[in-house]
C-alpha cells in the first residue's frame, strides 16, 4: 500500500492542471494508479499551493466569529453556565451564523459574537436541531460597521477521504487558530459525549487528525477553495482525532430560512417562525458491516440483493440499536433488527437516505421490511413529528427547572417522552433529596404523568406544607423513592413561573404558572387565617420504606417511630437506647396524651391547656428511673431540640460555607405565645434560613424563624410557635433553668448533655480545667462571621466536633452553652 501511494504521488506531480482541469487520459491514469481507499478528486484538490490556501483563508477568517454564550437556566441536556465557542457566517444579508447545537443550546441563552476586528454584536438563537449537532444564530448585519466580510459557501459534496482541510476557529480560546488535517473517514459513528447529556446519533461523522480542542466547536472545516465541507463538532481529549458533522441536513435547514424569511424582517430582530419538518421513529440505528449482519441472521440472498442495489463502496447495513419506550417503534422493532426495504422498494443502507424519507413524510405511515434472526418481518410505523417530543417550555419553581422529558434524554435514560423531568432541582427539591435528572411520578399522592399534572397538584398546596413526592432515577430505574418536600414558606424565590420559547425572537416569554386563586397564591399574597386553614391539605398515614408511619397534619410532620431526617432527605433510624429509658419517654408521652391516646394537633391555641407565665420557670419534680442515665440528662432532655437548617443558594451571604447544617439547641423560653431556642452560630449562620425543629421530648417537627444573631458572640435565638406543638407537645416541652451565678471554677463537676441524630439524650460527666480561656478564631480567606472577644470554659472531656448541647450541674440547671465554632481549616499537602 505504501508503494502504491508513493507511485500515485509521482503521477500527481506530473499532472498539469489547466484552467479547464486535467485531460481525460491523465485523469484515467490517475484513477488507475491511486489506491481504492483514496478518492482521486481529493488527490487533485491537494495540489493546491500555499498561495491558494492564503487566498482562501483571507476570505474565510473575517467570517469566523468567537461566540460567548451564557446559559441562564439548566434545560434538557445542558446545564446552566457560560463558555466560548466558534461560529461562521453562512448568510450575510440575513445575518445567520452556523454553529453547533450544543453551543446554541436548547434552553435560554445570552450570547454575543466577537468579530475579527473585536466588534461585539449580540446574537439570538434562530434554530437548533433536535438531534444533529448544528444550530443557527441571528445577528443584525447593520450592526457590523467596520469590518468587510463575506459569507462562507457550503460544499458538502466536496468531502472525501484524502481531502486536505483547514479548521479555522477559536481553538483553545486563541480567538483565531488555523489547524490543518486530512479527512481519513467519512463513515465514523457519531461520537458519544455524555451518558446523561447531549449525543448525536443516526448519522455518520467525518474524522481527521486535526487536533482541535475546546473552543473550536462550530468551526468551519474548509477546503482550498474556501468552501465549508463540514462542521467541527468534537474531538478526542486523549488524542488528535477530531470529528466533523456532514453538511447535507444543514444546507436543507438553511434553505428553509432563506426561502421563508425576508431580509428586512430579520434585520429587525423579529421574524416569522420557520417550521423545518423533522420526522422520527424514536429508534437509534447503527451501521454494521456485512460480516456482523450475517451473524445477526441476515440471509445470503438478502445480502446479495442489497449489494447489487447499493454502490460498490457500500460495506454494511443499518441495524436497530435501541428503541425508546412508548415511541412508534416500541414493541415493533427490537435491537438487532436489520433494515432491508422501505415501502417495498428503497434499499436503505445509509443514514442520510432514511432521514430524507422520514423528514419528507411526517405524520404518514411507512412500511419497513427487516430481518430478525433469519426471519423476514414487515412492520408499519407512524412517522412522528420530532419537534413534538422536543420541549420548548419549562417550569421554574423555587430555583429549580422542571419540564417534559425530551427525546434526547428519553433515549439516554430509556424512559417515555413527556414525563416530568428535573433538569435542575433548585432549592426546594434538592432540600428534599431529589437529584438532577430525576423523573417525578407522584406529588402529594397524586399521579403526575405530565407537567400539567404537576402544576395542577402544586397549585393546591400552601406555603410551608410538607407533602410526599415519589421519583425515579435512571441509575436505579426499577425502584421508586419517596421523600417529603417542604413547599417554600418564605419568598426566597419568585412564585412558580412558566417560560415558553418564542421562535420569532429567539427569547423566552415568562408568565405565572399558578393562578391567583390557588392555595399557593393565596398564602403568598395574604388571605385570612380561616381561608388558609380551609386550603391546607391533610395527608394521613403515609407509608415509608422502613415500615413506619409518618402523619402529616397541616404541613407538620410527626414521626411515630422517633426517626430524624438526615441531610440526604432519607429517614435515619434511631439508634438503640436502653429499654428503661425508652419506656420512660413513651410513658411520659402517653400520660400527656390522656387515656384515649388522642391529642389536639390542629395548630390552634383554643385548646392550649399548658399555661406558663412569660417570665416564669417551670419547677417540676423529676422522677429518675432506674437506669444509668444521670439526673441532669433526664431534667434537660425535654429542653433540647435538634435543629436542621437549610440556606437557599440565592442567599449564600457573608461567606457561608455550606447550605445545610445540623445542631442542638436548648429552649430558653416557652410560653403560650412564644418559644425561644438558643443555639450556636455555626448551626444558624445567617437569618435567611429555613429552620426545622425536632423535639427530644415529643415526636414532632415544626418550622422556626431566626430572630436574633449576636454580631460578636457565638449564639443565636430561634423562635417557634408553641401552638404548633398541640396541647400534648406543649406539655411535654419546657424551658431550661439557666444558672448564671455562681460562675464555674476550676475543679467544678459539670455534665455535658446533648442529642444525637436519633434525638436520644447523651450525657457525660466532666471536670472544669480552666473557666476562662481566651478564644482565638483565625480569620478565613473570605470575609465571614467569626467569634471574637470571648472567654470559653475548658473541660477535660469532649464528645467531638459533631456533637453539641449544654453544660449543666447535677440538678440539670444550664450553666453554659456547649457550642460549635466555625473556623477555616488550612491543609498542607
Amino acid at each position: 500500500m505504501a508503494e502504491a501511494i508513493l507511485g500515485s504521488l509521482d503521477v500527481i506531480k506530473k499532472v498539469r492542471v489547466s484552467d479547464d482541469g486535467i485531460s481525460i487520459a491523465e485523469e484515467q491514469l490517475l484513477k488507475t494508479r491511486l489506491p481504492m481507499e483514496i478518492d482521486s478528486g481529493a488527490a487533485v484538490e491537494n495540489l493546491a499551493t500555499a498561495e491558494d490556501w492564503r487566498k482562501a483563508l483571507s476570505r474565510v477568517v473575517p467570517a469566523v466569529v468567537v461566540l460567548r454564550t451564557t446559559a441562564c437556566r439548566a434545560f434538557d441536556t445542558e446545564p446552566a453556565g457560560s463558555g466560548y465557542a466558534t461560529g461562521f457566517i453562512v448568510d450575510k444579508k440575513r445575518g445567520i451564523i452556523l454553529t453547533n447545537r450544543h453551543v446554541v443550546k436548547p434552553g435560554p441563552i445570552v450570547a454575543e459574537a466577537v468579530f475579527l476586528n473585536r466588534e461585539e454584536i449580540p446574537v439570538h438563537p434562530l434554530y437548533r436541531d433536535p438531534v444533529h449537532d448544528f444550530g443557527f444564530l441571528h445577528f443584525d448585519p447593520g450592526a457590523v460597521q467596520f469590518l468587510e466580510y463575506e459569507e462562507i459557501p457550503f460544499a458538502p459534496e466536496a468531502a472525501s477521504v484524502g481531502l486536505e482541510i483547514r479548521v479555522v476557529g477559536n481553538d483553545s480560546g486563541e480567538k483565531v487558530s488555523i489547524l490543518s488535517g486530512t479527512i481519513a473517514r467519512l463513515d465514523r459513528d457519531a461520537p458519544p459525549y455524555k451518558r446523561d447529556g447531549y449525543n448525536d446519533f443516526n448519522t455518520f461523522y467525518m474524522q481527521a487528525a486535526s487536533g482541535t480542542k475546546g473552543g473550536s466547536s462550530g468551526s468551519p472545516v474548509i477546503d482550498c477553495k474556501g468552501c465549508a465541507v463540514a462542521l467541527n463538532a468534537g474531538s478526542k481529549t486523549a488524542g488528535a482525532s477530531a470529528y466533523f458533522l456532514p453538511l447535507e441536513r444543514v444546507v436543507r435547514a438553511l434553505k428553509f430560512f432563506q426561502e421563508d424569511i425576508l431580509e428586512s424582517s430579520l434585520s429587525k430582530n423579529s421574524w416569522q417562525p420557520v417550521h423545518i419538518p423533522r420526522g422520527t421513529l424514536q429508534m437509534t440505528l447503527m451501521h454494521k458491516g456485512f460480516d456482523e449482519t450475517r451473524r445477526l441472521g441476515l440471509k445470503r440472498e438478502t445480502e446479495q440483493m442489497v449489494r447489487q442495489a447499493s454502490p460498490s463502496t457500500e460495506t454494511g447495513m443499518l441495524v436497530v440499536d435501541s428503541v425508546v419506550p412508548g415511541g412508534p417503534s416500541h414493541k415493533l422493532l427490537e435491537p438487532g433488527d436489520v433494515l432491508v426495504l422501505v415501502n417495498g422498494e428503497v434499499v436503505v443502507t445509509q443514514f442520510l437516505r432514511l432521514e430524507v424519507l422520514l423528514d419528507d413524510n411526517v405524520g404518514k405511515h411507512i412500511d419497513i421490511e427487516l430481518e430478525r434472526g433469519g426471519a423476514t418481518i414487515t412492520v408499519t410505523l407512524l412517522i412522528q413529528d420530532l419537534h413534538s417530543i422536543t420541549p420548548n417550555f419549562f417550569l421554574e419553581v423555587s430555583g429549580g427547572v422542571v419540564h417534559p422529558l425530551s427525546y434526547q434524554q428519553a433515549r439516554n435514560f430509556r424512559f417515555t417522552c413527556g414525563l416530568v423531568y428535573v433538569a435542575d432541582p433548585g432549592y426546594m427539591l434538592s432540600r428534599a433529596g431529589v437529584p438532577k435528572h430525576a423523573i417525578i411520578k407522584k406529588l402529594a399522592g397524586e399521579e403526575t404523568s405530565v407537567l400539567d399534572d404537576f402544576i395542577a397538584v402544586y397549585s393546591k398546596l400552601s406555603r410551608g406544607a410538607r407533602v410526599p413526592l415519589e421519583f425515579l432515577t435512571y441509575v436505579d430505574r426499577h425502584r421508586s423513592k419517596s421523600v417529603l418536600v417542604t413547599v417554600d414558606r418564605h419568598e426566597w424565590y419568585a412564585p412558580p413561573q412558566l417560560y415558553v420559547r418564542d421562535d420569532s425572537t429567539g427569547l423566552w416569554n415568562v408568565k405565572p404558572a399558578i393562578s391567583t386563586t390557588s392555595a399557593f397564591s393565596l398564602s403568598l399574597f395574604g388571605s385570612s387565617n380561616g381561608e388558609q386553614q380551609q386550603l391546607l391539605s391533610t395527608y394521613d398515614n403515609i407509608s415509608t420504606k422502613e415500615g413506619s408511619t409518618v402523619s402529616v397534619v397541616n404541613g407538620v410532620e410527626k414521626s411515630c417511630e422517633g426517626e430524624a431526617t438526615g441531610s440526604s432527605g432519607e429517614s435515619v433510624q434511631a439508634s438503640d437506647a436502653p429499654i428503661i429509658e425508652s419506656e420512660t419517654k413513651r410513658r411520659r408521652v402517653n400520660n400527656l396524651l390522656g387515656g384515649d391516646g388522642l391529642a389536639n394537633t390542629d395548630g390552634t391555641s383554643d385548646h392550649f391547656e399548658h399555661n406558663i407565665a412569660d417570665n416564669e420557670v417551670a419547677e417540676e419534680t423529676v422522677t429518675i428511673p432506674a437506669s444509668s442515665a444521670s439526673t441532669a440528662e433526664h431534667v434537660i432532655e425535654p429542653t433540647l431540640v435538634m435543629m436542621e437548617v437549610h440556606i437557599p443558594p440565592s442567599a449564600m451571604l457573608d461567606g457561608v460555607h455550606a447550605q445545610h447544617f445540623f445542631g442542638t439547641g436548648v429552649i430558653v423560653h416557652h410560653s403560650q405565645s412564644l418559644g425561644l431556642v438558643a443555639v450556636d452560630r455555626n448551626t444558624v449562620a445567617i437569618s435567611v434560613s429555613d429552620v426545622m425543629l425536632s423535639f427530644a421530648a415529643y415526636p414532632i417537627e415544626i418550622p422556626a424563624e431566626v430572630v436574633f444573631l449576636h454580631p460578636v458572640h457565638n449564639f443565636a435565638l430561634v423562635a417557634y410557635d408553641p401552638a404548633a406543638l398541640g396541647s400534648a407537645g406543649a406539655a411535654a416541652v419546657r424551658a431550661a433553668t439557666l444558672l448564671s451565678e455562681p460562675p464555674l471554677s476550676r475543679g467544678d463537676a459539670v455534665y455535658l448533655v446533648g442529642l444525637n441524630r436519633s434525638l436520644q439524650a447523651t450525657s457525660r460527666k466532666s471536670v472544669v480545667t480552666n473557666p476562662s480561656v481566651a478564644l482565638n478564631v483565625g480569620a478565613a480567606d473570605c470575609p465571614r462571621y467569626r467569634a471574637m472577644n470571648m472567654e470559653v470554659i475548658e473541660v477535660d472531656t469532649d464528645f467531638g466536633h459533631s456533637f453539641s448541647g449544654v453544660l449543666a450541674d447535677e440538678l440539670g440547671r444550664v450553666q453554659a452553652l456547649w457550642a460549635s465554632f466555625s473556623t477555616q481549616v488550612f491543609c498542607t499537602l
